[in-house]
C-alpha cells in the first residue's frame, strides 16, 4: 500500500514539473516571437554610393603560340620569342612580380586525310600565355608595341583588363554615400508617415565591387612604326547598403 502511494506521489510530482517547465517554454517562445516581430518594425530603405575613378592597372593577357612539324623545333621557337617577350615586358617597366605564368601547352595537331578518311598528325604546337600587371595605364600601348615587335608572328595578345589595384579608399567613399543616401530616404519616409526616425538597428552591404572592363584581342596586328592607342577611360565603383532604422 506505502508502495503505490510512492509512485502515486512521484508521478504526480512528475507531472507537475513537466507542466512548469512547458509554461516556460512556451513564455520563451513569446519573447522570441516578440523579438523576431520587432524586428520587421522600423523603416527599411536601400542606399547606393558610387564613386568614379580612373583605372590605375592595365592587366594584359599574351604570348606566343609556335608551329611546327616536330615538338622539339615547336619548342625552341616557343623559347626564343617568349625570352624575347619578357625582355621586351621588363625593359618597358614591367615587373617580373607583375608577370605571372597563365597557360602553357604543347598539343598535337591534326588533318583529315582523304585518302585514309581520319585524321592524321600534322605537327604541333606550343602555347605559352602570361598575364602581365601594366602599372602605368598611359604606357600600355607601348608595352603593347614592344612586345608585338619582339614576339613576331609568334605574339598573340588575348585581353585587356583595367581595374584599381587597391579600391578600399574608394570603397570608403562609396560606402559613405550608400549610408548618406539611406538616411535621406529613410528621413523623408518618416517625416511622410508622421513619425520620428530613430537609430539604425540593422546594416547590411552587398554589391561591392570594382567592374573590369575588357578588351578581346585575337592577335595584334599593330603595323610597324604605328602606336597602340589604348584609353583607360574611367570606372565606376559602387556598393548598396540595406538599412533599418528605428520608429521612435
Amino acid at each position: 500500500m506505502m508502495q503505490k502511494k510512492y509512485l502515486l506521489f512521484a508521478t504526480i510530482t512528475a507531472l507537475l514539473l513537466m507542466a512548469i517547465l512547458l509554461c516556460g517554454c512556451q513564455q520563451a517562445g513569446s519573447s522570441l516571437g516578440g523579438v523576431s516581430a520587432s524586428q520587421q518594425e522600423g523603416i527599411w530603405v536601400t542606399g547606393q554610393g558610387k564613386v568614379t575613378v580612373a583605372p590605375d592597372v592595365v592587366n594584359v593577357q599574351l604570348g606566343i603560340e609556335a608551329q611546327s612539324q616536330s615538338v622539339a623545333d615547336a619548342q625552341s621557337q616557343a623559347v626564343k620569342a617568349m625570352d624575347d617577350v619578357m625582355a621586351a615586358l621588363t625593359s618597358n617597366g614591367v615587373a617580373r612580380k607583375d608577370i605571372q605564368t597563365q597557360y602553357y601547352s604543347i598539343q598535337q595537331l591534326t588533318k583529315w586525310d582523304n585518302d585514309k578518311q581520319q585524321e592524321v598528325p600534322a605537327g604541333y604546337q606550343v602555347t605559352n600565355i602570361v598575364t602581365a600587371k601594366i602599372r602605368d595605364p598611359d604606357n600600355a600601348g607601348t608595352v603593347i608595341d614592344a612586345v608585338t615587335t619582339a614576339g613576331g608572328d609568334l605574339t598573340r595578345i588575348d585581353s585587356l583588363q583595367f581595374t584599381i589595384d587597391d579600391p578600399t579608399v574608394y570603397y570608403d567613399q562609396a560606402r559613405e554615400k550608400a549610408m548618406a543616401d539611406a538616411k535621406d530616404t529613410a528621413t523623408q519616409l518618416a517625416n511622410l508617415s508622421g513619425v520620428k526616425l530613430g537609430k539604425p538597428i540593422y546594416i547590411s552591404e552587398s554589391g561591392a565591387s570594382v567592374p573590369q572592363p575588357q578588351v578581346i584581342l585575337a592577335k595584334s596586328t599593330t603595323d610597324a612604326g604605328t602606336s597602340t592607342p589604348i584609353s583607360p577611360g574611367e570606372l565606376e565603383i559602387s556598393l548598396t547598403v540595406q538599412v533599418t532604422y528605428a520608429i521612435r
